[in-house]
């Protein structure tokens, strides 16, 4: 299998994007190690990231529809997919999340390590999830890019 991978400058810093021959894989925020194996090399899907993630950094994107493929172990992927319904501008809690996956609240906490393991940031929305009492908890790229992404939905920015 092939390994793809591009750079985007955002308002919230580069983003490194991997993909295999099929679907984007990882997105790394630029205080994350990431891979950079040989020169850039694009596929289409890389292509359909890149033009979608600009539009929706300028604002005139809500949903993204290219090809994206995770790996994880099945509670993972049942957070990542439930992750998938929260809407554009909408938020959820952990708590949520727990009981629509068919967890207990207690649940919350794996909840939130899964949240911590997504592999694509922005387009698996984990920014959108909340503490019990709205707080803006822990996000890989750093709290600051999770109220950014947060205020640039409820266009504030």
């Amino acid at each position: 299998m092939n390994t793809f991978w591009t750079t985007l400058r955002t308002p919230i810093g580069e983003l490194l994007l991997e993909a295999s021959d099929t679907a984007v894989t990882r997105i790394y925020f630029e205080n994350e190690p990431a891979p950079r194996i040989g020169q850039p090399r694009l596929n289409d899907p890389l292509r359909a990231a890149k033009a979608q993630l600009t539009e929706y950094f300028a604002g005139n994107r809500t949903e993204f529809d290219f090809p994206i493929e995770t790996t994880g172990t099945e509670f993972q992927q049942a957070v990542w997919k439930e992750l998938l319904k929260i809407k554009f501008g909408a938020t959820s809690t952990y708590g949520r999340l727990a009981k629509a996956i068919h967890r207990p609240i207690t649940a919350a906490r794996g909840v939130g390590q899964a949240c911590g393991h997504n592999p694509l940031p922005i387009v698996v929305p984990c920014h959108r999830v909340l503490g019990k009492t709205g707080s803006l908890t822990g996000f890989g790229g750093g709290t600051w890019r999770k109220e950014w992404l947060l205020r640039h939905e409820r266009g504030e920015l």
